[in-house]
């Protein structure tokens, strides 16, 4: 199938095209905490980690700026969804567990938001960034996908994606750093799926109202090639980035 007939199918919704984290890492969150009245999921999103979150704790305030990404959430009754900024969100001092930030964070003005997370948080409250970059799955797909992500995308990027491609390592992170295990996410996925989440990047769609095509056509003969037939499931890893801390 040629690439502009593939596209036409793809569906626009952001939640069809994204992995899902490890339960492992929310039974490990939760473990970091002493109470488990009220975690803040800021940058929710569709609600994807708001609702693994709400299995061990009583409440989740989740928050995003975008109304368009809280359409896609799903209710759930223990979940209060919000259409409020990272830097200014409406919970009470001093009244959150944990405050977590799901692929996300390096969107934020960092002072302004540390200062809310100081401010909710419960004197040995935690926070949790974690994102994740490029998936593997096997030797000559990866040097297609690094190909379309460090070259053809590269000067589309925002300036703050750079913490991304540096995994968090050089984030500003004014707490008590924990030293987390590590996670990774695991999924089975088509090249239906592949292209999808490849389209659903800010870098793609940059390109593409600059260029005036999509930009997977530079790549896809070659990745479709390397892949086989894309109807085909192959394993993917997608290991997770994270900074975990305390207050000072």
């Amino acid at each position: 199938m040629k690439f502009e007939d593939h596209f036409s199918e793809l569906a626009s919704t952001y939640s069809k095209y994204r992995p899902t984290y490890p339960s492992q890492l929310f039974e490990y969150l939760a473990s970091c905490c002493k109470e488990h009245e009220q975690v803040w999921d800021c940058g929710t999103g569709n609600g994807q980690a708001a609702r693994s979150l709400a299995e061990y704790f009583d409440k989740v305030f989740a928050t995003d700026a975008s109304k368009e990404q809280l359409g896609q959430a799903l209710n759930h009754p223990k979940i209060i969804f919000r259409n409020e900024p990272a830097e200014k969100v409406s919970l009470k001092d001093t009244s959150t567990d944990l405050v977590t930030v799901a692929a996300a964070v390096h969107w934020f003005n960092f002072d302004k938001f540390y200062t809310e997370v100081k401010r909710v948080l419960k004197p040995d409250g935690v926070i949790a960034v974690w994102g994740y970059h490029l998936f593997s799955i096997t030797p000559e797909v990866d040097r297609l996908l690094v190909k379309y992500y460090k070259e053809i995308l590269n000067d589309y990027w925002p300036e703050q994606f750079h913490y991304v491609d540096t995994r968090y390592t050089d984030l500003p992170f004014p707490f008590d750093e924990i030293l987390p295990p590590n996670f990774e996410m695991i999924t089975e996925w088509n090249l239906d799926q592949v292209a999808g989440f490849l389209s659903s990047w800010s870098g793609t769609k940059k390109y593409q109202k600059k260029v005036g095509h999509h930009p997977l056509t530079e790549i896809w003969d070659d990745l479709l090639n390397s892949w086989g037939d894309e109807k085909l499931n192959r394993k993917l890893n997608w290991p997770l980035h994270m900074r975990i801390g305390k207050m000072k």
